[in-house]
Order: structure tokens, then C-alpha cells, then sequence
């Protein structure tokens, strides 16, 4: 089992959807994926997914003990092979160990757990940067979304996190024409991690996820969310950019 975690400086970068999207694509390609949402309070994971009203329990259950981690595990419907656990929609405590404890136990059972962190650098961050083998930072292509990712990713690498990785989300042809940012260049060496993908600015995208309904896959934002998954298994494969 793989453990990684997503995680940005400031919110509103779109970390949610592209987890429940990455998940997808890889048990699309025959993984089995839990995503283990751990932003209590700003619960989204479950419409994303297409789980709303389907959870009895949720990750604050699992982590105080009220319930083992199975019993919190609903699979999605629109998507074959992902699993959740959702985050409570108010209070919560995420430590280290419970959720170091939960990623052991779920490892025979998972390929991939994939941990939705907390905008920041609160307690979500912290424990899932104890268990995680590689982080993702999604991160949109403005001067304060790359300055807040740049202070996350000296975390983790002072953290000693092994794999690092860039996606930016959000861009259109015209991002680069602002100003602000000059390139993709700029964004990865503000942030200081290597580019594993860049996601499109997509009205799709943003349906399915707030309507709770499955990503059409003849748009661009598919590609790119399916040529991250892949780049993530190891294949050599272009970055989707138009």
C-alpha cells in the first residue's frame, strides 16, 4: 500500500476534487483506493464522490474509537473501486498516532490510501506527513497560492517527506498573460517541487464535483486528472497542456 497525502498552503485550490478525481483514475486502472478525508468542518468529499447520504460514520468516529475503520469505508457509487471515509461536518481531532494506526490497518485491504489534508499546516497536515510516502500539492497559479505552497513544501521537506510533488490547478491559456505569474517554470521553482501535472480550468470539472456526478471523460480535465493517475504509477507519459 501507498500512502499519500494532498495537501496546499491556502484554501480554495481545489485539493478536494482533485483527490476524489486522482482516486478515481487510479482504481479506473485496477487499484483499490481509500481517500481519507481529514478536513473537519468543511466536509466535501462526500458530494464529490457521489457518497452524500450514504455515510453512518465518519473519520472522527474511527480516530476516537467509536467505530473500527471499516464500518466508516462506503464505496462510491460513481466510481468503481474508490472507497472514503469522510471528515465530520464540525469538531474533530486528527493525532498522529490514530491515524497511523488506521493506515496500517486498512493496508491490506487498499493499493492506495490517498489522505485529503487540511488547507495549512494544522493537526491534518501534521499526522498525515507521519504517514505518507509522497505528497501532492495542489496549488492554482497566483503569487499567494505559490508563496503559501512554497512554505508547505519547506515543511515537508524538513519533514524529510520522500516524494514531493506539483500539480497546478486552475489554468487557462490566458494565466500567463496577467502577469503575475510569468510560466509553469515560475510555479514550480516558487514552490521548489517537481511538476507532475497541470489541470485545465473546467466547467465540467466544476459541475461534477458540485453537482456530485461522475467527470465526463471526452473533456480535458479527464485527460489531465488520467495522465497524473498514470504518471503517479510510473509511466512515462506527457503532461496535458493546451
Amino acid at each position: 500500500m501507498k500512502t499519500i497525502m494532498v495537501a496546499s498552503g491556502k484554501g480554495g485550490t481545489g485539493k478536494s476534487t482533485v483527490s476524489v478525481l486522482l482516486g478515481a483514475r487510479l482504481a479506473a486502472g485496477g487499484k483499490k483506493v481509500l481517500l481519507i478525508e481529514l478536513d473537519s468542518g468543511l466536509r466535501s468529499v462526500d458530494i464529490i464522490s457521489g457518497v452524500y447520504g450514504k455515510t453512518v460514520y465518519d473519520i472522527e468516529d474511527v480516530l476516537c474509537g467509536r467505530c473500527s475503520g471499516e464500518k466508516a469505508v462506503v464505496a462510491s457509487p460513481l466510481y468503481p473501486g474508490l472507497s472514503v471515509i469522510s471528515a465530520p461536518y464540525e469538531g474533530g481531532e486528527v493525532t498522529q498516532e490514530a491515524l497511523s494506526a488506521l493506515c496500517s490497518a486498512m493496508g491490506p485491504f487498499f493499493d492506495y490510501v490517498i489522505l485529503d489534508t487540511a488547507a495549512g499546516m494544522g493537526a491534518p497536515f501534521r499526522a498525515a506527513k507521519v504517514c505518507a510516502q509522497q505528497a501532492l500539492l495542489v496549488l492554482t497559479p497566483d503569487p499567494v497560492a505559490l508563496r503559501d505552497g512554497r512554505i508547505v513544501s519547506d515543511a515537508l521537506y524538513d519533514s524529510g517527506m520522500p516524494e514531493i510533488r506539483l500539480i497546478v490547478n486552475r489554468v487557462t491559456p490566458k494565466t500567463f498573460q496577467t502577469g503575475a505569474v510569468r510560466d509553469l517554470d515560475e510555479c514550480i521553482d516558487t514552490v521548489c517541487a517537481q511538476l507532475i501535472g497541470v489541470l485545465p480550468d473546467s466547467a465540467e470539472l466544476q459541475i461534477a464535483a458540485a453537482k456530485g456526478t461522475a467527470l465526463p471523460n471526452d473533456c480535458l480535465a479527464f485527460t489531465a486528472i488520467d495522465r497524473i493517475a498514470r504518471r503517479l504509477e510510473g509511466q512515462r507519459i506527457a503532461l496535458a497542456v493546451q
